[in-house]
Order: C-alpha cells, then sequence, then structure tokens
C-alpha cells in the first residue's frame, strides 16, 4: 500500500501543483469562497465523489472503501485567503487585488484534493470511510471549523479521528512535524475604549486625561501574565493598537486599544479574560474615567490526542523516514482546528515548505510568503498514507 500510494503520487503530482496555482490565482476572502467552493466540488466530482455544500462555503464528502461502516477518519484543508497584496513575481501570483492566499490554505486545499485523488483509487484496498472536510473561513472569527460543526460536518457519519495539515515555512520541504497534546493557543481578540474628558493639553488640572488612563490599563494588566498565569501553561497578551486622536497641545476624549490574548487552558482562559475587563474598567474608574471593554471570543487551544498523534509520527516515520519527521515545540499562534479537537480525538501537523536555496524563506501571513511545490507531493502521500494506517488501527 505504501509503495502504490508513493507511486500514485508522484504520477500525479503534476495534477497538485495546477491545482495549487489555481487555488492560489484565485483566491478569496473568508465566507466569499464561493468560487473556490464550484472549483473543489468540480475536482471531486471528476474523481466519482459527490460532495454536499455545507456553512455556505464550505464542502463534505466521502470516499467508501470495503466495510465502510468499520472505522471514519476525517480529513480538513481550509480554503480562504487573507487581505494582502502579492509581492511575489511568480506566473501564479493573485490575480484578486488585494487578496492572497498567504497562509498556504491553497497548498492545504491542493493537497487534500490530492489525497481524495489517491484514496479514490485505492478505495477497494482498505476498509472505512474516509471524510472529506473542505472549510471556509478559518481566518475570520468565529471561525468556519465553528460553523461547519454546527450545520453537521461532524456526523453522518461520525469521524472516529480526525487529521489536518498545514504549512510550516520554518521547516525544510521534505520534513514533517509532529507535537503531541498541547500544542497551539486559544485567541480572544481585545478591543478597549477608554473615555475621559479632552481638552488643552497645557491645563491637563481641567481635563480627565485618557491618554493616561490606556498607559496605566496597558502596564497594568502585564501583571495578568506575570503575576496570575499557572507556568504549565504558556500565555501571551499583547496590545498592537493604540489610537489618542489628540496633538501635541490637545487631551482627545477617547482613546481605542486594541490587543490579543492567547492561553493554553481553558480555565486560565475565562480568568485571564475577566482579569483584564476588572483591571481595564477599575483602573479608568480610579482615575475619574471610564473604559467600555468588549471581548470577541475566538478559537479555543489546539490539543492534539497523544495515542493518535503517536501512531501518525510512527506512520510518517515509516513512510518520510525517521530523520525528516521532527518534534514541534509549542505555539502560540492559533487555529480553528482546534474546535475539532475539542469534538474528535484529532492530530493537526506541520508540512516543511522551506527551500533557503530558492529564496522561499518568508513566513506566514506576508506578501512574499511561497512555498517549495515539492511539499505538495508529499503532503498529498503522507495524508493518504496515515489515513490508510489509521483506519487499520481498531
Amino acid at each position: 500500500m505504501k509503495d502504490k500510494i508513493k507511486q500514485l503520487a508522484a504520477s500525479m503530482a503534476g495534477e497538485f501543483v495546477a491545482n495549487r496555482r489555481y487555488l492560489h490565482t484565485n483566491p478569496e476572502l473568508s465566507f466569499q469562497e464561493f468560487n473556490t467552493q464550484k472549483y473543489v466540488a468540480e475536482q471531486l466530482k471528476s474523481m466519482g465523489i459527490t460532495p454536499t455544500e455545507i456553512a455556505n462555503t464550505g464542502l463534505v464528502a466521502t470516499i467508501e472503501g470495503r466495510n465502510p461502516s468499520k472505522k471514519v477518519v476525517a480529513l480538513r484543508a481550509d480554503m480562504d485567503a487573507l487581505p494582502i497584496v502579492e509581492a511575489n513575481d511568480v506566473p501564479y501570483k493573485s490575480q484578486n487585488p488585494g487578496v492572497m492566499h498567504a497562509c498556504g490554505h491553497d497548498v492545504h486545499t491542493a493537497s487534500l484534493l490530492g489525497t481524495s485523488r489517491i484514496l479514490s483509487q485505492l478505495k477497494n484496498d482498505f476498509e472505512g470511510t474516509v471524510k472529506l472536510v473542505f472549510q471556509p473561513a478559518e481566518e475570520k472569527a468565529p471561525g468556519g471549523a465553528s460553523i461547519m460543526i454546527e450545520q453537521g460536518a461532524l456526523q453522518n457519519p461520525a469521524p472516529h479521528k480526525m487529521l489536518g495539515q498545514h504549512v510550516a515555512p520554518n521547516i525544510p520541504v521534505g520534513k514533517i512535524g509532529f507535537r503531541e497534546g498541547m500544542y497551539m493557543a486559544s485567541a480572544d481578540e481585545l478591543y478597549l475604549t477608554v473615555k475621559g474628558k479632552g481638552g488643552h493639553g497645557a491645563m491637563p488640572e481641567n481635563c480627565i486625561d485618557p491618554v493616561l488612563i490606556a498607559s496605566h490599563i496597558i502596564v497594568s494588566m502585564q501583571q495578568i501574565i506575570s503575576r496570575n498565569r499557572n507556568p504549565r501553561y504558556p500565555s501571551v497578551l499583547t496590545f498592537g493598537k493604540v489610537i489618542a486622536n489628540g496633538a501635541t497641545n490637545v487631551i482627545p476624549n477617547e482613546v481605542y486599544i486594541e490587543g490579543t490574548f492567547r492561553a493554553m487552558d481553558e480555565q486560565w482562559r475565562a480568568e485571564g479574560l475577566e482579569k483584564i475587563r476588572k483591571i481595564a474598567e477599575l483602573t479608568a474608574e480610579a482615575m475619574g474615567g471610564t473604559c467600555e471593554v468588549f471581548i470577541q471570543k475566538g478559537y479555543p487551544f489546539l490539543q492534539n490526542e497523544p495515542e493518535l498523534t503517536r501512531r501518525m509520527k510512527g506512520a510518517a516515520i515509516d513512510y518520510m523516514g525517521q530523520e525528516n519527521v521532527i518534534d514541534l515545540d509549542i505555539w502560540l499562534a492559533a487555529e480553528d482546528f482546534a474546535f475539532y479537537t475539542h469534538h474528535v480525538d484529532a492530530c493537526f501537523y506541520r508540512l516543511g515548505t522551506r527551500n533557503e536555496e530558492r529564496g522561499i524563506i518568508s513566513g506566514v501571513h506576508t506578501p512574499t510568503f511561497d512555498i517549495d511545490e515539492n511539499a505538495l507531493e508529499i503532503g498529498a502521500g503522507l495524508m493518504s498514507w496515515l489515513t490508510v494506517q489509521e483506519l487499520q488501527t481498531l
């Protein structure tokens, strides 16, 4: 089976690249993936797979092997792009101005299409069912995964296990990364409006200075991490936007602050968000002003089920070689695949895409992000092998 998968992946590599380049050229923002949905559906139908539309711009489908009810393994790819102007000078450069596949979702989708092609040709060689999940809107709260789950993506049939992969521009092409247990953080967005009383900068005694209040709030909140967090669980609180629209001699009426809070534990997440709210409101009150706090709840933390992840790592070593499978560190970025990990045993792993010799070194969410497209053959082939191996595990 392993040899068959490798041969099919090699023979279909050109198709995988063509799919990725089409998707990269025609990116669509979160919840707007209508043409992407249509393209993926057409590709699946050409394989004899019948997709079902879900979550407006998502798709689910199944590949049934022998004895299809024996076990179900779900595979997920996200399909949305980012509001970034692409700076790469490549034939497959984005043709949608201001929109770019800068996080590799074109790779994820093309790879899962490749996996679908391989497994559809091998369905008489394995038992069980493969559930394909093509998901919209990973990049935008509340996250397409949450909507997919609400609308039944994990039902009819319900998967026993779930796999997902993500590009890794810091890992050389040809290598794969795994981590058991806690892997990625929850992510909540913070929006604070500090209100005071503006006036002349030379007469602050007649004002309630929201700039000073905002400064105290930001500094005071640093104790949330340094003095309250359980050291077993990494966490971070960052403010990246502060707008105080005054002048050298003008104290404004309001200051607007935006930030993010990330955690690896749901109890600490709830406690930390409550501390953020209290510090902001009470600090402002103590200084004569007010602070309105709005928290946009985001994705939960992502946890890879340990036993499943150990099996997948072992299967990857079998497919790729020991030297090409690495251990990952905890990463405080967020991913809405995390929603699935709170409903079904899951494994989310990283696909190396870096090639320093060719200058393919840019990180995700940058206008020069690109991949070594040899990763597509690896991604599709490996996911096929992991799926078959897991279907065989009782």
